[in-house]
Parts: structure tokens; sequence; C-alpha cells
């Protein structure tokens, strides 16, 4: 046996085959690094792992109520810009209706002001008017009595005698005067 052995240990072996012994050795050399790694090296592995784990699911959970927040706060936004587009609409509306009304009221205003004026003015007019036939007829009825002493060479000068000579010719020349109208 040893003879075959011997050829063997003689005959060249192949490179990719092992021996046996070094094959044992590099197995039993796995197993102890191996379990080594698992006993040392695994758990800390999984740990990190979890911890990272944890940390982007709860990174994944502070953004959704992050975003669940800022959506809230958008909606209220958004509500307290619609109430303020409402009130802003709401005062034009107000003040173009003040505006309105109060240029009804300078129009008002400015139509009494042009009637009062307009009837102060008749009222004036008409003033002046009975003051200029009055102190017309008085002017004419001196005149007039002035003539008619001249004509009929007797004086007037009584004033009773004077007042009726007078308001007979105006009364003849106001008759006179409606006949031609």
């Amino acid at each position: 046996m040893n003879a075959l052995l011997l050829a063997q240990a003689e005959e060249p072996q192949p490179p990719l085959i092992p021996h046996l012994d070094e094959l044992v050795i590099g197995l039993i050399a796995f197993v102890i690094v191996f379990g080594f790694l698992a006993k040392k090296l695994l758990p800390n592995i999984n740990k990190v792992l979890e911890q990272r784990r944890e940390a982007i699911e709860g990174g994944i959970e502070k953004a959704e109520s992050a975003q669940i927040e800022a959506q809230s706060v958008l909606e209220q936004y958004k509500a307290q810009l619609a109430e303020a587009r409402h009130e802003a609409a709401r005062l034009r509306q107000e003040a173009t209706e003040q505006g309105t009304a109060i240029i009804q009221e300078m129009k008002a205003e400015g139509q009494r002001q042009r009637e009062e004026i307009i009837a102060a003015g008749h009222a004036q007019i008409e003033a002046d008017r009975k003051s200029a036939a009055t102190s017309l007829r008085q002017d004419v009825g001196k005149l007039a009595t002035d003539l008619a002493g001249k004509l009929v060479g007797e004086s007037l000068e009584d004033a009773a005698r004077q007042s009726r000579t007078i308001d007979r010719f105006l009364d003849e020349l106001e008759e006179k005067a409606e006949a031609v109208r």
C-alpha cells in the first residue's frame, strides 16, 4: 500500500484539486472565521441596520406629519385669504354705495341751492320791480301833477287831491296797457 501511496505521491496532482489536508484545514479556518463574524460582527451590523430602518421610518412619519400639518396650514391660509378677499369686496361695495349716496346728496344739495338762489333772485327782482314801480309811480305822479297844474292853471298842492289825480291817471294808463296786450 505504501507503494500505491508512493506511486500516487509521485504522480503529479492536478493543480485545481487541493490536497485533502489543506481542504480540511481551510474548512476548519472558514468555520472559525464564520463563527467569529456571526458572533461579533453580525449583531452590530443588524443593530446598525435596525437603527437606520427606525431612523428612516421615523423620518417618513415626521415627513408625513409635517406634510399633514403643512396641508392644514395651507387650508387655513386659503380660508383666511378667501375671507380677506370677501371682506375687501364687501368694503369696495360699501365704498361704492357710499360714494353714490354722497354724489346723490351733493346733486340734491346743489339743486336745492340752485332753487334757493333762483327763488331769491325772483324775489329780489319782484321787490326791485315793485320798488321801481312805486318810485316810477311817484315820479310820474309828480310830473303829472306839475303838468296838470300848469294846464289847469291851478295849483294841485293839496295832497289828497294830488293823490286821487295821480291814481286815476295811472289806472287809466294801466287799463290802456292791458287793452293793448
